[in-house]
């Protein structure tokens, strides 16, 4: 025959104290993580600091022929007026890294992009010159009617 004995609840006795220790040897940890998380972050910064957010400053400008002016001349003026504004963009925001300027003309009412001057502030730095940097339209001379001036101004529709 075989004897039944069940386990008493008071064989396995519940101590206090070790429920408490357990506790906080949970506690230690937690506040260790949480307490060297931003020592790490400090840290962290001090090695390596976030990047510098730059960017391209963007700048249409457009300007009107004078009468009398020749495309050689109109073409100066724009060379002018992109060599100011990229010293401006770059005088005005330090965070300015690259320029990227167009510049069209208007004539009789036609419109179209002469120059267009993209350069990065290492680049106008050591050489401030619009001509240096400046991509040129080939084709507005002829969009601007300078190719024949005679027949553009006799084509400009007059109020009666």
């Amino acid at each position: 025959m075989s004897k039944i004995s069940a386990h008493l609840p008071s064989s396995l006795a519940p101590f206090s104290f070790i429920s408490q220790i357990a506790r906080q040897i949970r506690i230690v940890p937690l506040l260790i993580l949480l307490g060297s998380t931003i020592p790490a972050w400090f840290l962290t910064e001090a090695i390596a600091p976030q990047v510098v957010r730059a960017y391209t400053a963007r700048v249409d400008l457009a300007i009107d022929r004078l009468p009398e002016e020749n495309y050689e001349t109109v073409l100066r003026r724009a060379e002018a007026a992109a060599r100011a504004a990229a010293q401006r963009s770059f005088d005005q925001d330090i965070l300015v890294t690259d320029v990227s300027i167009i510049i069209s003309v208007q004539n009789y009412g036609a419109i179209a992009p002469v120059l267009a001057l993209d350069v990065s502030r290492p680049q106008w730095r050591s050489r401030p010159d619009a001509q240096n940097w400046a991509t040129y339209f080939k084709t507005a001379r002829s969009l601007l009617f300078f190719d024949n001036s005679s027949t553009a101004a006799s084509s400009v529709p007059t109020k009666k």
